[in-house]
């Protein structure tokens, strides 16, 4: 049998027609940014947070890039961010010309609280969460910490779409909350989307400048913006989803709670999840030892995994200039040699699933 790490047209076989009735509308309209299918998404995905405002936008990354830009942070600034997340996070930090600085993450992958206060310097900003896998990060002492030092919260929501922590989503906690809408994420688009989602009236109204060249009305740039607007097509597609994520995030639990139970080989250490905390499980992470011929075995099985992520920020070519070396960050560089995610993905079998199941369980 083969089972890849992710599917993705099964998703939309399940509800082709809602998409393909969509998708016509849209290119009958005759309008093809910007219009009332944005619109219409960016309010629904607004009330499906619970936050006032939605700002759409054409990726994951300019969400994080303009969240902080828009906050004013640049040169000299610092950012805290966890130092197992992916690039995009950081980038996020340094395409403002500010520096970030890692902490490492906890028992559940997240920021670990404990170590951030020790990270605080007069130079910082602001705190970027990343809710990692699909589960919530640790927000209560995060939020107190922020708030004792006068610093913004912005939450990388890539991974997170519905998740909660003390029944409040992700993306909630901050002034920004930021969101992919790439195709493998649980709300994906069909090409790159992201969002912003925010109460801050002034901070949305910034950003819908940003994202348009700068301006309200056309022609009249009143800052430096660029082109990062979220199209009509994945606007409409998105809604599709978005009406369906809340079915969509349980199957992805119930495969997690298959893959939990069924999972007994001493060899590989399933993820937790923190109490107080949900995950909608983006990605199911195990940890083991000897990864890699665990990964190779799979593979000879016919069974695609993935490492999320093998080479952390920190040790990444494109921030050799920031001076970091190898050791400085030991838990997060044990978890890039221990990682591994399973498939899991929207209409996976139970079929599939349990030949997953017994070929980890039979690897000695």
């Amino acid at each position: 049998m083969q089972v890849k790490c992710n599917v993705l047209d099964r998703q939309f076989q399940m509800y082709q027609s809602e998409y393909e009735a969509a998708a016509l509308r849209v290119l009958r309209s005759g309008w093809y940014v910007l219009g009332s299918e944005v619109q219409q998404f960016e309010e629904a995905f607004a009330k499906y947070t619970g936050r006032k405002y939605c700002v759409g936008l054409n990726s994951g990354l300019d969400a994080l890039i303009l969240s902080v830009r828009a906050l004013g942070i640049g040169s000299g600034d610092e950012v805290i961010v966890q130092a197992n997340t992916y690039i995009a996070t950081v980038l996020g930090i340094t395409e403002n010309g500010a520096t970030p600085v890692f902490v490492e993450p906890d028992a559940f992958f997240n920021m670990d609280a404990d170590r951030l206060e020790q990270a605080i310097t007069d130079r910082t900003r602001a705190i970027m969460v990343t809710h990692l896998y699909g589960q919530a990060s640790n927000m209560t002492p995060i939020v107190e910490i922020a708030q004792r030092h006068h610093l913004e919260i912005i939450e990388d929501c890539a991974q997170s779409h519905g998740a909660c922590f003390g029944g409040k989503m992700t993306g909630t906690f901050g002034v920004s909350g930021c969101f992919s809408f790439y195709p493998t994420k649980n709300l994906g688009a069909f090409g790159d989307a992201g969002a912003v989602v925010t109460d801050d009236a002034a901070f949305a109204d910034k950003l819908r400048m940003m994202r348009n060249y700068g301006s309200k009305v056309k022609y009249h740039n009143e800052i430096e913006g660029v082109n990062s607007r979220l199209d009509e097509m994945q606007a409409a597609l998105l809604s599709v989803k978005l009406a369906h994520l809340q079915e969509l995030n349980e199957e992805r639990r119930m495969l997690a709670k298959r893959y939990s139970e069924g999972i007994t080989n001493p060899r590989v250490i399933l993820p937790g999840v923190r109490e107080g905390a949900e995950s909608i499980y983006h990605q199911y992470v195990v940890r083991c030892a000897d990864r890699d011929a665990l990964q190779k075995a799979l593979e000879q099985q016919g069974i695609q995994t993935q490492i999320h992520y093998p080479i952390p920020p920190h040790l990444a070519g494109c921030y050799a200039r920031l001076g970091h070396k190898k050791g400085e960050y030991p838990i997060t560089e044990a978890y890039a040699d221990e990682v591994l995610s399973l498939p899991i993905y929207t209409g996976m079998t139970l079929e599939e699933q349990d030949y997953v199941i017994r070929r980890i369980n039979a690897w000695t």
